[in-house]
């Protein structure tokens, strides 16, 4: 087991007085057998009233509602979390799904169906073509092996960059491009897993990496498969690696774009800068 401290600050800095409206804050890693949260502190300033919930996806969503206006707003989660996930690899699939293709269980589809969807998931002529280059229709090979060749061809034959705008790529963009950052890596393969009929979805959260000139940061996004036997198994091709014990899950959502951390509107003259810093800190074991 280990344990890590997230810091998440973020900072608006607006031209002038504004009216807030409520604010949808994702900014809770998704609890389970393999993370716990040991200790959550979250600080809103102007003072705000803040109501939890789960969503459709069961992310924790924090609803903050502001009853005075503010020049600025200041956002400051800080988690202690002990992570389990120490052994990604650790895992069993159902006989039927070990080997690539399969077919879901009937009752399986119906509940997965919104993760198997392409129209949203994008990619057209480019995708085809490249997932054309790492399987070809009639082979026959390991369902893991052929998610992990996916990733790794995506970690190695695209260049990472780092990408202030807000959105993420087109999956057609980032095979013209041969680049993008984590959430442009994220969106390719899950539709690439969708082309291919597996179940997919986008996972927004943070990474503990170390320090480099490539380095992926603190906030992170990879994808997740549904594989019977073994349910969602999270995949990272931006690192070429499964998501393990430095993956910390925040929020998962069937359209890349749709779990920003933080998102909300003001009311006032127009102008804002932001500031956002994310640091993510080994703590070591419980002693």
């Amino acid at each position: 087991m280990q344990r890590y401290k997230i810091l998440h600050r973020t900072y608006y800095n607006f031209s002038g007085l504004v009216r807030l409206q409520s604010h949808q804050l994702r900014l809770r890693p998704r609890e389970g057998p393999e993370l716990r949260i040991e200790s959550s502190l979250l600080e809103i300033t102007p003072a705000a009233t803040v109501r939890w919930h789960r969503d459709a996806e069961d992310n924790a969503v924090a609803i903050a509602t502001f009853p005075a206006a503010a020049s600025q707003l200041a956002i400051v989660s800080e988690v202690v979390i002990q992570q389990f996930n120490q052994s990604p690899l650790d895992f069993l699939l159902a006989d039927e799904a070990a080997h690539y293709p399969f077919d879901y269980h009937p009752e399986d589809a119906i509940l997965l169906s919104p993760y198997l969807h392409l129209a949203e998931s994008g990619g057209g002529v480019l995708l085809s073509q490249w997932l054309g280059d790492q399987w070809k229709p009639g082979q026959r090979m390991g369902t893991v092996a052929l998610l992990q060749r996916l990733s790794t061809a995506i970690q190695q034959t695209f260049r990472y960059t780092v990408r202030e705008a807000p959105g993420v790529q087109s999956p057609e963009r980032t095979l013209s491009l041969r680049s993008g950052s984590c959430r442009d890596f994220a969106a390719l393969f899950l539709a690439a897993a969708r082309r291919l009929g597996l179940a997919a979805r986008f996972v927004s959260g943070y990474l503990n990496a170390e320090p480099s000139s490539a380095d992926f940061g603190a906030t992170h996004a990879w994808a997740e498969v549904y594989l019977p036997g073994a349910g969602w198994k999270g995949f990272d091709p931006t690192t070429g690696e499964l998501a393990g014990p430095h993956h910390i899950p925040v929020a998962v959502a069937r359209l890349p774009d749709s779990i920003p951390p933080v998102s909300g509107s003001f009311l006032g003259p127009p102008g804002a800068t932001m500031d956002v810093g994310v640091w993510v800190t080994d703590l070591g074991p419980l002693q």
